[in-house]
């Protein structure tokens, strides 16, 4: 049954089209730009293309699926709850923690369907991570540790917090169990363009004294996309590149400062496509009315972290956002 609308088919867009295509649930597409209307035209010939969004919110299909310049997040999902539709947003959700808060409440209050695109929240890695954390075997979780970078493309739009952190503070609130935020420090250089941050360290501390750091580039010579997680028995690592998560079987006594080290475990984890999970999971909850896991109240708390820590970042760049206009 075709169920969703899928607006803006550019870079990660399209993926969206063709995931929502394979599992039968796409109704239509909107899209700006003529060639690609045109592309999708012809890939997709069944499928009804929209150069007008306010089309798309008189249709039948019963959801939205924006995958659109975070700027235009709040206003386009505003306009299809109003509308009466359920609400995919893709990461960033907004670039404030109240319109975060905002687009949650009204979608709780009219009970519609809102959930953020967090994609490594679908990843089997992750799933398994926080599910053996939650077992409590490897003791309590003290600090989470994060690298996200490589020579990438570099934005003159947003900075690299804004385009690659949302990913590791969605894991990291995972992992941790969604703590209370405490307190959030950053630093930051703009070493390429001025005003425009592409290197970047975020220390972050939560209510029972749990902390994570966050390191993200793109001005970097090898992909690193690692979760480091420091427990009290344990430290698991999670490398998203070679897909693997290791299990470290070594701690130190905190009381005698000795070192323990009795090997590692290597997991085999599930080789499944985060993104069709993610996709799934979200159709699922359109027939169900089940809250999903990435809900709007997880990404108002990711917003929450993006915001608190380019204000410290903006104190030296004199921005106003990690966007510009």
């Amino acid at each position: 049954m075709n169920q969703v609308v899928v607006v803006g088919a550019g870079n990660w867009g399209k993926n969206l089209v063709r995931n929502f295509h394979e599992l039968n649930a796409l109704a239509g597409v909107v899209e700006v730009n003529p060639s690609l209307r045109h592309a999708l035209s012809v890939n997709y010939p069944e499928t009804i293309i929209y150069s007008d969004y306010q089309e798309a919110l008189i249709a039948d299909a019963m959801a939205i699926v924006l995958a659109t310049p975070a700027s235009t997040h709040y206003s386009l999902a505003l306009a299809a709850l109003e509308a009466g539709k359920d609400v995919f947003i893709e990461k960033p959700m907004t670039l404030r923690t109240e319109e975060a808060r905002d687009l949650t409440t009204y979608a709780d209050e009219h009970d519609r369907i809102l959930m953020v695109g967090h994609l490594l929240l679908y990843q089997p890695a992750i799933a398994w991570m926080r599910d053996y954390l939650a077992a409590g075997k490897a003791g309590a979780v003290r600090h989470i540790a994060t690298q996200r970078l490589k020579l990438g493309r570099v934005r003159a739009e947003e900075n690299v917090w804004w385009s690659f952190a949302p990913h590791d503070i969605s894991v990291v609130l995972e992992l941790l169990g969604r703590p209370a935020l405490e307190s959030v420090q950053a630093q930051g250089q703009a070493i390429i363009q001025l005003g425009i941050e592409d290197y970047v360290h975020v220390d972050l501390t939560f209510a029972g004294g749990q902390s994570a750091h966050i390191h993200c580039s793109w001005y970097w010579p090898l992909v690193e996309r690692r979760t480091t997680v420091l427990c009290e028995h344990q430290i698991l690592v999670y490398d998203e590149v070679a897909q693997t998560v290791t299990i470290h079987h070594k701690r130190v006594d905190g009381e005698t400062r000795q070192h323990f080290d009795e090997g590692t475990d290597s997991i085999a984890i599930a080789a499944d496509q985060p993104l069709r999970l993610e996709c799934q999971h979200f159709l699922n909850c359109l027939e169900t009315r089940q809250r999903p896991h990435s809900d709007g109240w997880n990404g108002v708390a990711v917003v929450e972290i993006l915001e608190r820590a380019h204000i410290q970042l903006d104190a030296v760049g004199n921005k106003e956002d990690g966007f510009k206009d």
